[in-house]
């Protein structure tokens, strides 16, 4: 098998093997249940999401997307689930280095030795649908070389219908997913277009490039669509930084940073980046916060943006009657809980959660250091009453991707921010 499987028949036969291994995973789960009383459900989950991986691993690209959508908790995939596929965003094996010359060779007209100063053959990065290459311009500048794994647009619709026919041995099977899993597809065939990525970055430059947050540079005349280069930016990543064992200021000030850049996207009303993980976030010597990575930018519809923003301080007073008609526009219920029992237990469950979610804009400060907000989350996420049932619009994917992502970040951190600003600006937008 090539190195990438291009091809629908490759592709097809690793999703069926990985599919057939989750099957007899819970069979073998549900014989152990009938003949003891061991077999941990946990444990069940953590196994088939270790195979889904190791599958995805191979296939890389899209496969490896999906499971970088799933990897921050959307509420229906079991928790265990998340844990293992937030490994999409690290631990991806990178192409050889033939292959890589090759692929530049065929972009840019040349091979990297005769088009740029020095190029490291070692890839620094390595992700779901390319990897990244250090290089030096003749001119003397650094710069990131982005490379697109070969055939990786050209299997996104195959890789979806087979990852739908996968799901549906995890999560309940619903109109609803096949909504998010187009409203994947949409995203992915633009985040697989890197001059759509470059133009991305010359946005976010003019925007957010400050004496608090550095973005790259595209540099278009080195780009097409399979291959980015963008000028480089030198810092950690959060794993490497908390190796360090970098003070409580250290932390609060990265913290600070990175909640004033989410919020400042929200005020600025453009287009959002929607991929929170570390790994797309880096922590300069001079105490900037790098960004630098759009390939995931998403602008989100004016109706749905309002009525997202409205969860915070609706749910922070506690009217009931407001949040439910939120959660009824937004697709969270899907009946009166006065009337229905299941959706009464849906109800309760979200209007608790939403008020846990909403608490770091209570108060004028917030520590996610905190191990009982930690906690609060974690619990809520292993407790939801109505299991593997996706609910809610389609465009929670991508905010719940952000802002999740964004909590789990500072958790990590253990960063304590200010926050009195941030309730203003969400104030102020729906006055």
């Amino acid at each position: 098998m090539s190195e990438f499987p291009a091809t629908k028949l490759e592709r097809g036969r690793i999703f069926a093997k990985t599919g057939f291994q989750v099957g007899k995973n819970y069979a073998a789960h549900y014989l152990k249940s009938l003949t003891s009383k061991n077999g941990s459900k946990s444990d069940l989950h953590k196994q088939n999401a270790e195979d889904l991986f190791r599958e995805f691993t191979r296939l890389k690209g899209t496969a490896l997307k999906i499971a970088q959508s799933f990897s921050v908790d959307n509420g229906f995939l079991p928790d265990e689930f998340s844990e293992v596929m937030t490994k999409a965003q690290y631990s991806v094996p990178p192409i050889n280095r033939a292959l890589v010359r090759s692929i530049i060779k065929r972009e840019l007209g040349s091979y990297p030795e005769e088009i740029f100063e020095n190029f490291d053959a070692n890839a620094i990065a390595a992700a779901s649908i390319g990897q990244v290459h250090k290089a030096i311009l003749k001119s003397g500048e650094t710069v990131a070389v982005k490379i697109q794994y070969p055939g990786v647009r050209d299997t996104i619709s195959t890789d979806l219908a087979l990852a739908r026919t996968l799901f549906r041995q995890i999560v309940s099977d619903s109109e609803q997913m096949d909504t998010y899993l187009e409203e994947i597809r949409t995203t992915l065939l633009k985040e697989t277009d890197y001059m759509e990525e470059g133009r991305s970055i010359d946005r976010f430059h003019a925007r957010f490039s400050s004496k608090k947050v550095v973005t790259p540079k595209w540099i278009p005349r080195l780009s097409t669509e399979r291959v980015l280069t963008m000028t480089f930016i030198d810092g950690v990543h959060l794993q490497k930084f908390l190796k360090q064992n970098p003070s409580k200021e250290e932390r609060n000030h990265y913290g600070q940073l990175l909640w004033d850049f989410f919020h400042n996207q929200v005020e600025d009303r453009g287009e959002v980046h929607a991929d929170t993980h570390p790994g797309n976030f880096l922590f300069t010597d001079d105490g900037k916060l790098g960004v630098i990575d759009f390939g995931c930018v998403k602008e989100f519809p004016d109706g749905f943006f309002r009525d997202y923003l409205r969860l915070l301080p609706t749910h922070l007073t506690r009217d009931e009657d407001a949040i439910k008609d939120l959660y009824l526009r937004l697709g969270v219920l899907e009946g009166d809980p006065a009337t229905n029992e299941r959706e009464k237990l849906f109800f309760d469950f979200c209007k608790n959660y939403g008020f846990t979610f909403s608490m770091p804009y209570a108060e004028a400060r917030f520590d996610f250091g905190d191990i009982e907000y930690r906690n609060l989350i974690r619990d809520y996420t292993k407790n939801a009453p109505v299991t593997n049932e996706p609910r809610g619009n389609k465009h929670f994917i991508y905010t719940t991707r952000v802002h999740l992502g964004l909590y789990h970040f500072l958790m990590k951190l253990k960063a304590e921010v200010k926050t009195k600003e941030s309730k203003a600006i969400v104030d102020k937008l729906l006055a």
